[in-house]
């Protein structure tokens, strides 16, 4: 597979301020019972087909904490059996075969491991890993699940850039949740 026939998507749920988790990391806020009656409905069957569409997963080592916590607390396993790839230089426990760990260079992983071998390529986590990614050029879309509150501090959506990173906005969807997902095409994309 070819770089052209991939495709690189940042995808983040955040507070309208923009922050993933409370500065300990917890992201008990995540739960939302607002209620929007003009928004659409995530429908099971979509959400399935949709996410039957991603061929893996990149996140952080927290965001893998957290998703372990998740498992742990009995909300199962977010990401299937779709390979899991987590960037850290720490030593973390392995639990399934479908995750992997990833210390050396961003920008080789990507290009040299992922790309060939995915055609669709979410960064699921890690504000950190969010900002590298697009400083280095490596993502051509942004997703942007805007969840209804604000949490006035915590960790944000992106770590610190060294530049803009210009977007064109590609759609809005307003979920009967409150939530509302944007997604941007990054226009200098691979750059």
């Amino acid at each position: 597979m070819t770089e052209s026939e991939s495709h690189v998507t940042i995808h983040m749920a955040a507070s309208l301020d923009g922050f993933i988790a409370r500065c300990d990391g917890r992201v008990d806020w995540m739960e939302t019972a607002d209620e929007f009656a003009d928004g659409e409905r995530m429908d099971p069957a979509f959400v399935a087909d949709f996410l039957a569409g991603i061929d893996c997963y990149v996140m952080g080592s927290r965001t893998y904490e957290t998703a372990l916590a998740f498992e742990t607390r009995g909300f199962g396993w977010a990401y299937g059996a779709k390979p899991v790839f987590v960037l850290t230089h720490r030593t973390l426990a392995r639990t399934r075969d479908t995750v992997s760990f990833h210390a050396g260079d961003l920008g080789e992983f990507v290009r040299e491991r992922l790309r060939p071998a995915f055609r669709n390529i979410w960064f699921v986590g890690g504000g950190e890993v969010a900002g590298e990614c697009l400083r280095r050029g490596l993502a051509d879309a942004v997703r942007y699940s805007i969840l209804p509150i604000v949490l006035g501090d915590g960790l944000k959506f992106f770590g610190a850039l060294d530049r803009d990173v210009p977007l064109h906005l590609a759609e809005v969807k307003a979920y009967t949740n409150g939530i509302v997902a944007l997604r941007y095409a990054v226009r200098n994309a691979g750059s």
